[in-house]
C-alpha cells in the first residue's frame, strides 16, 4: 500500500477561505493515486511514501501521471490567484459596529453631568436591544440602560447621562445587548483622557475649522487636574440635553457653526446660557446673523458692516489689566475661599510688533443692551450681556483669521474672556479643591430623625461587659459549682445571648416607618410671561428593611444619582440601576435595613412664575419690589445683593411688599455664610459614622442653611469651606459678579413638580427653595 501527502499552499494563504483535507491519503495502486491527484487540482506539492522500505521521497507534480493538459493547470493557478487578491482586496466588513466616546473630547469635570455618545451600525439581522453603561474597575457606582431597536441596515447616534463623582478618572464599561441579555458588542476600560477638577476652567469650542481650536494659557499650579482645558466639540454630536451642558464654563460659538445647528440643540445651548454658562460668539460675517433668528435675538448688538481697523492697541492693553480676581480655591496655609487679589497678573506683558502693525478686520455694529467690555476708540470690540445666571459676550471680529490667529498672545487673550482667575497667573501657592462632596450637607438636612445612633460610651461600656462575662465571670462561677467543662456550654449561650441583646438594641435605635423626604432647589429663569424651572432634588429614603423602592421622573429633562462621597472615590456610593427613556428615567432604589440613603435629581420643567421681583439702585441702598403669585406662603425670602443679604420677611400668598433697603439693613454674604457653615465639615462626617450622637449628624435650620450652602464660596477664610467639592450650577457667587441680585424663597411642605416615589411611604415631607435671578437697574 502506498501513502501520498497533498500540501496545498491556497490553503494556508487563504485562511479558510478555502478548505482542502492536508492527511495522507491511503492509495493502494498507482490508479487510485492518479484518482486523488484528479480530484485534488490545487495542490501544489504531492509527497510519495513508500512503504517497502520506510524511504521518503519528494516527488514533483509532473513526475505523476496526470490527466489533465498543462493550461488547465495554469488556468487553476491564474484562479487561485485572482481568489487571494479578490480577497486581500475587498474591506470585510463586521455586521456590527459599536462606538462609544465619552465626555466634552474626551475631558470629564468632577462632580459634573457629562455626555457619552454611542454610535451604531447594525448590517446584520435587526434586533432589540439595551445600552448600559457601568463602572468598568469593580467599584461601587449607578448602572444606565437605554432601549434602542436597531433594525438591518441602522446607523444610530444616541446620548446617555453619566456623572463623574471623584477627582481621579474612573473606568468604564460600555455593552450593547440583545433581548435576552447577551452580550453584542462591548466597549472596556474606558477612560477620559483628563479629568479636571470641580473649580478648574473648562471651555468647550464650536470653531469654524479644527485649526481655530482656542488655546487658554498655561496656570502656575503644578497639578494637571487643575489646568485649565479646552474641548472641541462636535457639532453632529452637541447634546440637545442641557443637563449634559452643565460640565462646561463657557463655550466658544463661531457665527458659520451656528447656522447650522438644529432646534434641539439651540434649545439646550440657550437653556445652559440662561443656568450660568456663558457663551462666546465670534462673527465672521454679517449675514451670518441674518441667517439666524435665535442669534439675532440673543445678541445684545446689531451687525452693520465691516470695516478694517488699521490699529488696535487696546487688545493689549486689555490683557494687562481687568482680570477676574476670585478663586474657587483656597492658597496653601490658608482655610476657605478667600478671594486673592491679582487684577494685573500680565502687567509687564511685552507686545507682539507684528500683530500691532497687522490690520484687523472689525465688523461695526450697534449696541442695544449690556456693556462694552472693549473698544478701540468707539468702536465696539467686545459687548457683554447677562442672560438669566449667565452671559452672552460678542466678538465682533474673527480670532480665527488673519491676524488675530497668529497673535502670540491669543492663549492669553482667550484664558481672559473664558474667565480664569488672574490669581492663577500671579503665583503657583494654591491647593487643589480636594474635599467632601456638598451632597452630605443635604444629607444632613432631610434625612430621617428616627434612626439613633449608639453612643461611643454605650459602645464601649458593652464591649468591657462581654469581655467580663464570657472571661472571669465564667471562670469564676464554673470554678466555684466544680464544672469547668461546663465552659462548652455557656460560652455559646453567651454568644447568643449578646447578639440578640445587640439586636434588639438595633431595633430600638434604628428601626421605624418607611420615610420620602424631598428637599427642591429651584432656579427660576425667565421664559417670556412663563418661567423655567433648573431644579435639583435631593431625596432621602428610609427603610425599615431590605426593600427596593420604584421611583419614577415626570419632568421633561430628569437625571438621577447616588450621593457622591467625595475624597479619592470615583463612583457614587450606590448600585442602582437607571433606565433612561428619551430624558427622563425610571429606577428602582435598593436600600439596606435600618438605614437612609440620599439621591440627587437634576432636572428641567417649564411652569408659571412663582413670584417677581424688581431691584433698583438708589445711592447706598435699593428700592425692592416683590411678589408672591402662588397661593402659598413663602416664610423667609431674603435678597442677596451688593454683597449683603437682606430679610424681607414672609410674603403671603398673592401679595406683594415695596421696601427700601440699606446695606446696613442686612447681614454681610461672607460673615452669613460663615456663621452657618461652621459646623457642615464636622456634621457631614459625623453623619457618615455608624456610632456616635445623632444631633451631631444632623442640620434642622433647613432655609438658612439652605441659602447659605447656595453661596458656600463666599464663606471667607474659615478652614471649613475649603473641604467641599460643589456641584456645577449649586453655587451663584459668579452670578453677583455680574452685578446681578438673587431672591431667595422658602416654601415649606410643598414642591413645584411631581415627587419621585413611586410607592406609598408611611412618613414624607416636601420643601422648596426658590432662587431668582434679578438684574440690578440703575436710578435715573
Amino acid at each position: 500500500m502506498q501513502k501520498v501527502r497533498l500540501v496545498s499552499g491556497a490553503s494556508a494563504i487563504l485562511g479558510g477561505g478555502l478548505t482542502i483535507r492536508r492527511k495522507p491519503y491511503q492509495c493502494r495502486t498507482r490508479s487510485d493515486l492518479n484518482d486523488r491527484i484528479e480530484r485534488c487540482t490545487s495542490a501544489l506539492v504531492c509527497e510519495y511514501v513508500g512503504h517497502s522500505n520506510g524511504n521518503k521521497d519528494s516527488m514533483p507534480l509532473r513526475s505523476i501521471s496526470h490527466s489533465r493538459s498543462r493550461p488547465d493547470r495554469r488556468r487553476q493557478c491564474v484562479s487561485v490567484i485572482c481568489l487571494l487578491l479578490a480577497w486581500l482586496v475587498v474591506p470585510v466588513r463586521a455586521e456590527l459596529q459599536f462606538e462609544v466616546s465619552l465626555g466634552y473630547d474626551r475631558i470629564v469635570r468632577e462632580a459634573s453631568w457629562f455626555p457619552v455618545v454611542c454610535e451604531i451600525q447594525n448590517d446584520g439581522a435587526g434586533f432589540a436591544g439595551v445600552i448600559e453603561w457601568s463602572p468598568g474597575d469593580y467599584s461601587r457606582g449607578q448602572i444606565q440602560q437605554l432601549a434602542v431597536e436597531l433594525p438591518t441596515g441602522t446607523h444610530k447616534r444616541v446620548t446617555l447621562p453619566a456623572f463623574a463623582a471623584g477627582r481621579h478618572p474612573a473606568m468604564w464599561t460600555a455593552r450593547l445587548l440583545d433581548d435576552r441579555g447577551r452580550v453584542r458588542a462591548e466597549q472596556l476600560a474606558l477612560r477620559p483622557l483628563r479629568q479636571i477638577g470641580w473649580e478648574t476652567t473648562l471651555l468647550g469650542a464650536l470653531p469654524r475649522t479644527a485649526a481655530g481650536t482656542p488655546a487658554l494659557q498655561p496656570i502656575k499650579r503644578e497639578q494637571t487636574d487643575g489646568q485649565p482645558a479646552v474641548a472641541l466639540l462636535k457639532p453632529e454630536s452637541f447634546p440637545d440635553n442641557s443637563i449634559l451642558l452643565e460640565g462646561l464654563d463657557a463655550i466658544y460659538l463661531n457665527s458659520d457653526v451656528a447656522v447650522s445647528m438644529r432646534g434641539a440643540q439651540v434649545a439646550a445651548l440657550l437653556q445652559w446660557l440662561d443656568a450660568g454658562g456663558h457663551l462666546m460668539v465670534a462673527l465672521e460675517q454679517t449675514g451670518d446673523v441674518s441667517g439666524s433668528p435665535w442669534l439675532q435675538e440673543l445678541l445684545p448688538c446689531q451687525p452693520e458692516a465691516m470695516q478694517l481697523l488699521p490699529k488696535h492697541p487696546e487688545l493689549h492693553a486689555w490683557l494687562q489689566s481687568g482680570w477676574t480676581t476670585n478663586v474657587l480655591v483656597a492658597p496653601r496655609g490658608r482655610g476657605g475661599y478667600s478671594p486673592v487679589a491679582a487684577d494685573q497678573p500680565f502687567a509687564e506683558l511685552p507686545s507682539d510688533a507684528a500683530f500691532e502693525s497687522a490690520v484687523l478686520p472689525v465688523i461695526r455694529a450697534r449696541v442695544t443692551e449690556g456693556q462694552v467690555r472693549l473698544a478701540a476708540g468707539e468702536l465696539p470690540l467686545i459687548v457683554t450681556a447677562n442672560r438669566g445666571y449667565g452671559r452672552v459676550t460678542t466678538l465682533l471680529f474673527s480670532p480665527e483669521r488673519e491676524p488675530m490667529r497668529s497673535w502670540e498672545h491669543l492663549p492669553t487673550f482667550w484664558a481672559k474672556l473664558a474667565g480664569v482667575p488672574g490669581a492663577l497667573y500671579a503665583s503657583s501657592d494654591f491647593s487643589g479643591g480636594y474635599g467632601q462632596s456638598a451632597d452630605g450637607i443635604f444629607g444632613a438636612m432631610i434625612d430621617s430623625r428616627q434612626v439613633h445612633k449608639l453612643p461611643i460610651g454605650w459602645l464601649l461600656m458593652l464591649l468591657v461587659v462581654y469581655l467580663v462575662v464570657i472571661g472571669p465571670l465564667d471562670q469564676w462561677w464554673l470554678k466555684r459549682i466544680g464544672k469547668p467543662m461546663l465552659t462548652w456550654i455557656t460560652f455559646p449561650c453567651y454568644v447568643g445571648l449578646f447578639a440578640l441583646m445587640i439586636y434588639y438594641l438595633g431595633y430600638r435605635l434604628r428601626a421605624g416607618e418607611t420615610e420620602f423626604n424631598e428637599l427642591h432647589v429651584v432656579d427660576v429663569l425667565a421664559n417670556g410671561s412663563g418661567a423655567e424651572f433648573r431644579g435639583r432634588t435631593y431625596a432621602s429614603v428610609y427603610s425599615p428593611s431590605n426593600q427596593k423602592y420604584p421611583v419614577a421622573s415626570a419632568q421633561r429633562q430628569a437625571t438621577l444619582r447616588g450621593e457622591s462621597l467625595g475624597g479619592s472615590s470615583s463612583q457614587t456610593g450606590d448600585r442602582t440601576t437607571v433606565r433612561v427613556t428619551g430624558d427622563r428615567f425610571t429606577a428602582e432604589l435598593l436600600v439596606p435595613v435600618w438605614t437612609s440613603q440620599l439621591y440627587i435629581s437634576d432636572w428641567r420643567q417649564a411652569g408659571s412664575r412663582p413670584l417677581v421681583a424688581r431691584v433698583v439702585s438708589q445711592g447706598e441702598g435699593w428700592e425692592v419690589n416683590v411678589r408672591n403669585l402662588t397661593d402659598r406662603p413663602m416664610t423667609a425670602a431674603q435678597l442677596v445683593v451688593g454683597g449683603q443679604i437682606i430679610p424681607l420677611g414672609e410674603l403671603p400668598p398673592g401679595q406683594g411688599r415695596s421696601v427700601t433697603l440699606a446695606a446696613q439693613d442686612g447681614l454681610g454674604l461672607r460673615e452669613f455664610v460663615a456663621k452657618h457653615a461652621q459646623s457642615f465639615r464636622n456634621v457631614v462626617q459625623q453623619r457618615q459614622y455608624a456610632f456616635g450622637e445623632s444631633k451631631r449628624g444632623q442640620l434642622d435650620d433647613l432655609p438658612n442653611v439652605s441659602m447659605a450652602t447656595s453661596f458656600l464660596t463666599q464663606g471667607g477664610g474659615g478652614q471649613q469651606h475649603l473641604n467641599f467639592v460643589l456641584p456645577r450650577g449649586l453655587d451663584l457667587a459668579r452670578v453677583l459678579e455680574h452685578g446681578n441680585a438673587v431672591l431667595l424663597a422658602w416654601v415649606p411642605d410643598f414642591a413645584p413638580v411631581e415627587p419621585l416615589n413611586r410607592f406609598k411611604p408611611r412618613r414624607s415631607y416636601r420643601h422648596t427653595l426658590w432662587r431668582m435671578p434679578v438684574n440690578v437697574e440703575r436710578s435715573p
